[in-house]
């Protein structure tokens, strides 16, 4: 069926994105040739790969990236750029699953994550922007019930009271469509410029010594005390390995394939909408919802909307990628259905059965990350930091974030997507009702 890596985009060129129209994209670098030696090879060069380079030569290891088009190239440069607080399921659902001392862990660990991306952020990539404040759009009483009892939860028993709670028209105030009936402001989240973000952090990795080599793809990995990375032109020899490429990551570890798949969506930025803006979004915050196929959707630093959606589980994207993304925004915003998009662009993300992300150590000296489930711009990089800190010799929470829940997957795509897509929907079925 072929392989995210290569059948939507060109070698090696970002997609046709507003934010690649709006980033500096800087020179390519060199691809490997030959045989290197590193204590640390990565694959992949998004958040959480390079998180990972950073942290790994903060810590004085030598450090070898991969990747297989350009840094950056992945769903890290193309995606919705919200950075969420907390996973996919609940604290409550946690705390049921994995006990209430794991549930409280793995929170902390999220709140970990956003200020990771914010001190980045400010440290590597101003020009990413970050900007406080995503709203979570519900479309009935029953939602906004569950919603409500979430939010009471977390401040009860976790202490987080950033999250305000809006019914009916007060939500409506906020994000001007008749189809959500109530909603929250968690201020404590944010939204960036996602590739700047990407291109930042690549700069500040390999500044920091880490070898990024791009055009790089690894096709091959022999595992052993000294493991050996192939590529089309060269190999690596490490100490240990971190697999970093999500939904991009070839079918190269069965344990790590067996449990995440991909799933593409796609966003559409408008005309710049002028004083309509506010007829959308009275203020500067990034939205989504509990539809099946989630809406999500934020203004651009030059008005316009930044609008997501419509997933796909087929590996290939449809020629038509506009058309019906742009009918749900109209449907949503029939203020604006005649402004047009004059950016499309898709993108490939890993998901899970749970939603959660997976986190395995798949071999003494192999870590791997991924399937963040739409909740990767911060998740991500976190991932990244602590697998990095388990090869230093640190797992501590490398072992707490591996107590999120996967299971693996039957073989397959197209089972694995019906499997997926009916899991998903029963999800959102049983979050909205409160199961």
């Amino acid at each position: 069926m072929g392989s995210a890596l290569h059948l939507n985009d060109k070698e090696a060129q970002f997609p046709p994105s507003w934010y690649a129209a709006t980033a500096a994209i800087p020179p390519e670098r060199p691809r490997l040739k030959g045989r290197i030696k590193a204590d640390v090879c990565i694959i992949g060069a998004g958040y959480t790969g390079l998180h990972a380079a950073l942290t790994l030569r903060e810590r004085g290891l030598s450090v070898v990236v991969l990747e297989a088009h350009r840094a950056g190239w992945g769903a890290s440069g193309r995606n919705g750029g919200q950075v969420g607080s907390g996973y996919n399921k609940g604290p409550m659902w946690l705390e049921r699953h994995v006990g209430k001392a794991e549930a409280r862990l793995l929170w902390d660990l999220c709140e970990d994550s956003k200020a990771l991306v914010r001190e980045s952020v400010e440290r590597f990539a101003p020009d990413a922007l970050y900007k406080p404040g995503v709203a979570h759009g519900v479309q009935s009483a029953r939602e906004f019930e569950h919603l409500k009892r979430e939010t009471e939860h977390l401040a009860q028993h976790y202490g987080y009271t950033q999250t305000e709670l809006f019914a009916g028209d007060e939500f409506r105030d906020l994000v001007k469509t008749r189809l959500y009936q109530g909603g929250t402001l968690d201020h404590g989240a944010g939204h960036i410029h996602p590739l700047r973000y990407a291109l930042g952090l690549a700069s500040a990795a390999a500044t920091a010594g880490a070898q990024i080599f791009e055009r790089s793809e690894a096709h091959h990995i022999e595992q052993g005390k000294t493991l050996r990375v192939q590529t089309a032109q060269g190999h690596v020899e490490a100490d240990h390995l971190i697999l970093a490429g999500n939904g991009y990551l070839p079918q190269i570890e069965k344990h790590y394939a067996a449990r995440v798949m991909t799933v593409n969506s796609f966003i559409g930025a408008t005309a710049p909408l002028g004083d309509a803006a506010k007829e959308v979004l009275s203020r500067d915050v990034a939205v989504y919802d509990d539809s099946n196929v989630v809406n999500y959707f934020r203004l651009s630093e030059d008005g316009r909307l930044l609008f997501g959606g419509r997933a796909n589980y087929s590996v290939k994207f449809p020629k038509d990628m506009g058309t019906k993304l742009h009918r749900r925004m109209a449907a949503m915003f029939p203020q604006i259905s005649d402004i047009p998009f004059d950016y499309i662009w898709g993108g490939t993300l890993g998901v899970t059965y749970t939603r959660l992300p997976a986190v395995l150590r798949v071999a003494p000296n192999i870590v791997a990350a991924g399937g963040y489930s739409g909740q990767g711009v911060a998740l991500s990089g976190l991932a990244g930091k602590v697998m990095a800190e388990a090869v230093a010799g640190h797992a501590q929470r490398f072992d707490t974030l591996a107590l999120l829940p996967t299971v693996p997957l039957p073989r397959g795509q197209m089972t694995r997507a019906a499997l997926l897509t009916l899991a998903m929907s029963w999800a959102t079925l049983r979050d909205r009702i409160g199961l």
